[in-house]
């Protein structure tokens, strides 16, 4: 066993140094994986230049360009976005055509609600024809009377009077509107409540005002009521989206945010790979290396032998042989019939996304250091990766698919 350990680390820094996907049975672990993952959707519903994509960029932090490339059609007009796109933790579904002349939205309504576990209906504020919305969201609630709908209205500077800026603070989450709201604005928002808000159904339609901008349109802050957004979005369902998709709130470095969705979605394909008898054996190495390398990427940082023992050494093989040798206990669980492929199968997918999760978090801290030209502290190293250990059994523990609205 000493012996097989050996070997199995040697496969591990081997798939860190020259990570593939060559071998037929990785592909198809990959994805088996990827197809058992059970991504949060959130339905997307408003009229062209409502604001949609903007909505998505702020909240992933992509960059627009990234999301025009990134959508992919699921129907004739319908599309969808994954987010990060190698290794997703979330699913955007548009329904494009709304208020266009000869659009039947009914084939598009019909495959999004089958798909959606957070409806989102994007209007902007100074657009007082909103019918073909109204109409969507209607027939969903008909249907599905228990879901709850967030209706974000966009574009508030649009009707601004002229030199005036956002309120700080924010007023907009006030019933009725503070009388701080300028009064054209005011009177357009609260139109638009009125006639949207009577939706069929006793769950709740919950309101946002946001105006999210770019740098270069001149507004301060460009996200202007992320934070009320995040909180209705947190309100509507308990999918954790704040959480999957940017880790502690109070992180402020750019790079740690964008790092945070890249290992959570591989730390979920890891988990869809360690359910597997046998097959982890091959495809966690891998899809751990796939992230390592992502991340040096993310960083800018070459990702070469030296860096590879480097950051293992300073990781520790303690915490490597450790990892082994759950690993390979978790292999003879799988394979005991019965409790084997049940307890086993839980206790494999939850280590392997968790250790996955723990290894990109203590890489990210690593690749900061180089960047900042400083050694990485070992002792800081193995402590980042111990907490996130806890931090990602926490966040990992429930499938994020799994909450309906």
């Amino acid at each position: 066993m000493a012996l097989w350990n050996l070997d199995y680390w040697r496969n591990l820094r081997e798939a860190l140094l020259n990570p593939r996907l060559d071998s037929a049975k990785l592909d198809e672990a990959l994805r088996a994986a990827r197809n058992k993952q059970s991504l949060p959707v959130l339905w997307l519903i408003g009229k062209a230049q409502a604001g949609k994509t903007s909505i998505i960029r702020t909240l992933t932090g992509s960059k627009t360009a990234e999301i025009g490339n990134g959508f992919q059609p699921c129907t004739r007009t319908a599309r969808f976005y994954d987010f990060p796109a190698e290794a997703p933790v979330v699913r955007f579904l548009d329904t494009q055509g709304l208020g266009e002349v000869a659009y039947d939205p009914t084939k598009d309504i019909h495959y999004c609600e089958a798909q959606a576990h957070l409806v989102l209906a994007v209007v902007k504020a100074t657009d007082i024809r909103q019918d073909a919305v109204f109409t969507v969201l209607h027939q969903v609630r008909k249907r599905h009377a228990e879901w709850p709908v967030l209706i974000a209205q966009t574009g508030l500077h649009e009707a601004y009077p002229a030199d005036a800026d956002h309120l700080q603070p924010y007023p907009y989450h006030q019933q009725p509107l503070s009388p701080q709201v300028p009064g054209d604005l005011s009177r357009a928002l609260t139109a638009q409540r009125e006639r949207l808000g009577i939706l069929p159904g006793s769950a709740p339609v919950l309101w946002v005002a946001v105006d999210l901008t770019l740098p270069e349109d001149g507004w301060n802050p460009v996200n202007y009521g992320l934070e009320a957004l995040w909180a209705a979005i947190s309100a509507a369902s308990t999918l954790g989206l704040q959480a999957l998709l940017q880790g502690d709130p109070g992180v402020r470095d750019a790079y740690a945010r964008a790092a945070h969705p890249h290992i959570v979605g591989y730390a979920l394909i890891a988990g869809g790979i360690g359910a597997m008898p046998l097959v982890d054996l091959v495809g966690v190495p891998v899809v751990q290396a796939k992230l390592l390398h992502s991340l040096a990427t993310l960083y800018g940082q070459s990702w070469d032998r030296r860096t590879v023992t480097e950051f293992l050494g300073l990781l520790g093989t303690g915490i490597g042989i450790g990892y082994v040798a759950r690993l390979l206990g978790r292999e003879a669980i799988k394979l005991i019939p019965g409790w084997g492929q049940t307890v086993g199968a839980m206790w494999g997918a939850t280590a392997s996304s968790v250790t996955t999760y723990a290894l990109g978090q203590s890489a990210a801290y690593y690749f900061v250091r180089l960047k900042q030209g400083g050694p990485a502290d070992p002792a800081a190293l193995r402590r980042i990766y111990a907490e996130a250990l806890t931090t990602g059994a926490d966040l990992l523990k429930t499938p994020p698919g799994e909450s309906q609205p």
